[in-house]
Formats: C-alpha cells, structure tokens, sequence
C-alpha cells in the first residue's frame, strides 16, 4: 500500500510542478501584453476590447491552473497564527482534517459545476458580449474544471503525506 502511495505522490508532485512551471511564463506574457496596451492607449489613443479580454484570460489561467503549484509550495493564503507553532503530527491533523472535509469537497464541487458551465457554455457557442471582443469563451472557462482538477490532485497528495506523517512514515523522501 506505501508503494501505491508513494508512487501516487511522485506522480502528482512531477505533474504539479511541471504545469506550475508551464504557466509562470504566463506571466511574462502578461506583461508583455499589458505592455502593449499601455503603449497603444497613452501613445497612440487606440484601445482593443480584445487585447483587454487577454489580459484577463492570461490572469485567469494563471490563478486557476497556477493554485495548485501554489499550495503544493505553500505559498498560499494562511493564518498562520497558531498553525506555525505546532508539532509536525499536530500540523498533519490539521491539514488532513482540512483538506478532506474542506479542500477536497470544494474541488469536487467545483469540478463537477465547472464542467456543467463550460458545457453549456460551448453549446451556446458563447464569445464576449462586447463588440470586438474575444470568440470561443467556453475555451477559457474550461481552466475552471482544469484547474479545480489539478488542485484536487494536490489536495490528495497533502491527505495522503499527513497520513505518512501522522502513521510515522518516511514522508521526507517522497517531497520534491
């Protein structure tokens, strides 16, 4: 079962961290697209509906696949009073506790209302509601489901180290 278990979390870790990796050259091309439509706006007077919708569709890909690299190196949102100052057993308890009556359910929530919203959205043909804005808006809400789904695959992987760490297994080796 450690074999299973140790397998799963070299997967997941290898897939986190090579997608996290992937999307933070989003941000490179973010500014470089905000850079543009600051050059287009201030020297030139012209503006885009199109290259605005970018922007926000570059961000959105960001947050939503770009989470769960994010927590996978605890560089999210936490409040961290308390958390800080407990033993490692007792900081398993609460990311286990966490993760499988919080995090896991939300992602799953999520996916499944996520998949439903690019769904209708792509029988819709939805695009931007804005002249000259952006086609295919399915496209891009498909990073909700995308994301919650990589998310979710961290979210098992943080449940399955608690309980190495909380079962005083060699948890160590299998970060990376």
């Amino acid at each position: 079962m450690n074999k299973i278990i140790s397998h799963y979390i070299n997967y997941s870790n290898r897939l986190v961290e090579w997608t996290g990796r992937k999307v933070s050259w989003l941000t490179a091309l973010l500014v470089l697209v905000i850079c543009y439509d600051v050059v287009m706006r201030y020297l030139f007077n012209s503006s885009s509906v199109a290259i605005y919708e970018i922007e926000w569709h570059i961000f959105a890909l960001i947050f939503l696949l770009g989470a769960a690299y994010a927590f996978k190196h605890d560089r999210h949102v936490r409040v961290d009073v308390l958390y800080s100052r407990f033993p490692p057993k007792t900081q398993a308890w609460v990311n286990l506790t966490g993760t499988v009556f919080l995090l896991i359910p939300f992602c799953c929530i999520l996916i499944t209302q996520g998949v439903e919203f690019v769904s209708n959205s792509f029988r819709l043909s939805e695009s931007s509601p804005d002249p000259g804005g952006l086609p295919s808006r399915y496209l891009i809400k498909a990073a909700i489901p995308a994301g919650f789904a990589l998310l979710l695959v961290q979210a098992v992987n943080l449940a399955l180290q608690s309980i190495l760490i909380l079962t005083d297994k060699d948890h160590k080796s299998m970060e990376s």
